[in-house]
């Protein structure tokens, strides 16, 4: 392990510890106030901190397994595991949020008596005071070491101090509107759980499913490969997400077709490493010859770029070459966003008649892609 994951991982390890500690200790206070009132909104709250302690748990186990070396069952790193870990605590919460609901709609079918004491009212202020740091705190770990797991349980500490609020709330306004009030608040609360679970899972499982990189990452890693004069262009970026700190690169580069092979395969390697020493990216990058361009190709690429923006106006051609005099033979690709909801076939089609329409001894042969990136 190097020394940015093992010092991120001991950062992440004391986040999780810290979690583990202040949600026991709130089930226990709480538990202690749940007797005090006699209220089935604060004996589920503080259940709902001893889930909590159980994902600071599940968060641990989640930073150690994906500090893992890679192996050779797992080449790629075992950094996924975090995101998995982001999803139990994820899964925990909406458990909660169900078992929550449940106790409510029972509170208000069958009220049970409930009495907001001192003690009781002291114990969970300061429960929402403790769970409006812990989620500062959870927070600006996330932030500092990118960490989805711990957002999650950033998430699931508002959700907390909105729970325990309604439920204090409920206690203070049962002798005016009575004893269902307490199930009423601790419905809402219960909503507000499973919408925090509901976030949180989403943000967890995105990156399992694959996403498009951050759009600023993109155009800075753009503009250190174009900075290198070589480069001519670059297109096709895919950035491939194995975990926190584990992401693979490829893209290709445009270079010039009279350039010597040696010299250029010395500028992609330096590119290559400046890669991985600025983003942490490990990249691969293939070489597109490109020639100087005759006035009809220029022409060409002219029609077909406006073609292509009709589509869409991020749309972007690329790989374009044609031959022949009389009817010209052109070939390139299209890369367009995936809110273009035409097929390829359809897409083809329309850029053909496109070009027709302008240069009718055109044969175009075109070439289909996705854009990985927003």
């Amino acid at each position: 392990m190097d020394d940015a994951n093992q010092t991120r991982q001991s950062k992440g390890a004391f986040a999780g510890w810290v979690g583990v500690g202040v949600n026991l200790a709130l089930f226990a206070v709480k538990m202690i106030a749940g007797l005090l009132t006699g209220a089935v909104s604060v004996t589920a709250d503080a259940f709902n901190n001893l889930s909590d302690a159980a994902g600071s748990l599940v968060t641990l186990i989640g930073f150690r397994l994906s500090a893992q070396r890679a192996d050779e069952e797992h080449p790629f790193g075992h950094g996924r595991v975090e995101y998995l870990a982001g999803l139990g605590v994820s899964l925990l919460i909406l458990l909660v949020g169900v078992e929550l609901a449940r106790d409510t709609v029972l509170q208000i079918i069958r009220p049970e008596p409930a009495t907001l004491t001192a003690p009781a009212a002291a114990i969970l202020v300061l429960a929402i005071l403790a769970k409006g740091v812990l989620a500062r705190f959870d927070k600006y770990w996330a932030k500092k070491i990118g960490s989805p797991t711990l957002d999650a349980a950033a998430a699931d500490a508002v959700g907390d101090v909105l729970a325990t609020a309604a439920v204090l709330a409920g206690l203070a306004l049962t002798p005016v509107f009575g004893p269902r009030i307490d199930g009423v608040l601790g419905l809402v609360v219960a909503l507000l759980i499973l919408r925090s679970g509901w976030t949180a899972a989403r943000a967890t499982v995105s990156p399992l499913l694959g996403e498009p990189p951050d759009p600023a990452v993109v155009a800075e890693v753009e503009a250190l490969i174009l900075s290198h004069e070589e480069i001519l262009g670059v297109h096709d970026l895919v950035i491939h997400d194995y975990g926190p700190g584990r992401r693979m690169m490829t893209v290709h580069a445009e270079v010039p077709e009279d350039s010597s092979l040696a010299a250029i395969h010395a500028v992609v390697d330096r590119i290559e490493r400046e890669l991985k020493e600025r983003f942490g990216l490990d990249a691969v990058i293939h070489m597109d010859p490109v020639g100087a361009e005759s006035p009809q190709l220029r022409r060409l690429r002219t029609l077909a770029e406006e073609a292509a923006r009709e589509l869409h106006p991020a749309a972007t051609v690329h790989d374009l070459r044609c031959e022949g005099e009389g009817p010209v033979d052109l070939r390139f690709d299209v890369v367009v966003p995936y809110a273009v909801e035409l097929t390829d076939g359809e897409i083809r089609a329309a850029l053909a008649a496109r070009l027709k329409e302008s240069e009718p001894s055109c044969r175009p042969d075109i070439g289909v892609d996705r854009s990985y990136v927003l």
